[in-house]
């Protein structure tokens, strides 16, 4: 009966019946009940000493290690993010393309003359090969306040913008978004790698390496000649 009752309160408990063999039957013996049982042993600590120790959390524990390892990111395209619709985007879908990944605003004081240029250099190098990923961002004197619609429909119907527009991200701070992460870590910048202001510019080559980065002054025209040098144009 006692042995009975114990493997039940360890079934109730959720803790494997091979733990059972860490507490000696004979030492049992003098246990009447099973409340005593329960008293003499704190099984919220039984549980999680037995999760850290035993053989088979700590394999598990090792492949999950090796898991998250093997599944760190070595390049853009490993990563999925979010369009303005909020549908998966696998970055991987480009490539053997040269991107420049900005973070735009659309009440920036810079907003004007980024966005001219951005759709100047889209449209002279598209066909061959070059593609601009815009993420909006609100964390910059929170000039980009609009809805994901909003800001598409600002882009594409004030300069003409036909690259793909993103969905709305954080890129510095707790939230930041997975891919600015990888950004910042792979190019720092000024000061530090956090992104310093809008239209803070990352330049990626065809196999999603992190080339170049660029401050958010540097105009886009004046990274031409770096696009150029990676689609392998004269």
């Amino acid at each position: 009966m006692l042995r009975s009752s114990i493997f039940s309160l360890f079934r109730q408990r959720s803790i494997p019946i091979s733990l059972v063999s860490i507490v000696s039957f004979n030492q049992l013996s003098s246990i009447s009940k099973p409340t005593h049982f329960r008293s003499s042993i704190n099984l919220d600590n039984l549980s999680s000493e037995y999760f850290y120790h035993s053989p088979f959390s700590q394999s598990y524990s090792q492949k999950s290690m090796a898991s998250d390892s093997s599944a760190q990111p070595k390049s853009v395209h490993d990563f999925v993010v979010k369009d303005a619709r909020g549908n998966d985007v696998d970055l991987s879908i480009y490539k053997g393309k040269v991107l420049l990944i900005v973070n735009v605003a659309s009440q920036c004081g810079l907003t004007n003359s980024n966005y001219t240029e951005l759709t100047e250099l889209y449209e002279k190098y598209k066909d061959q090969g070059f593609e601009i990923l815009a993420f909006p961002c609100n964390q910059f004197g929170n000039q980009e306040p609009g809805s994901n619609e909003e800001i598409v429909q600002f882009a594409c119907t004030r300069f003409k913008a036909e690259y793909p527009i993103f969905d709305k991200v954080e890129v510095n701070g707790g939230n930041t978004a997975p891919i600015y992460k990888f950004l910042k870590s792979s190019k720092g910048g000024f000061l530090g790698s956090d992104i310093k202001w809008n239209f803070s510019k990352f330049l990626v080559d065809k196999d999603g390496n992190v080339v170049d980065r660029y401050a958010p002054t540097t105009s886009p025209k004046s990274i031409e000649k770096d696009v150029k040098k990676l689609l392998g144009i004269a």
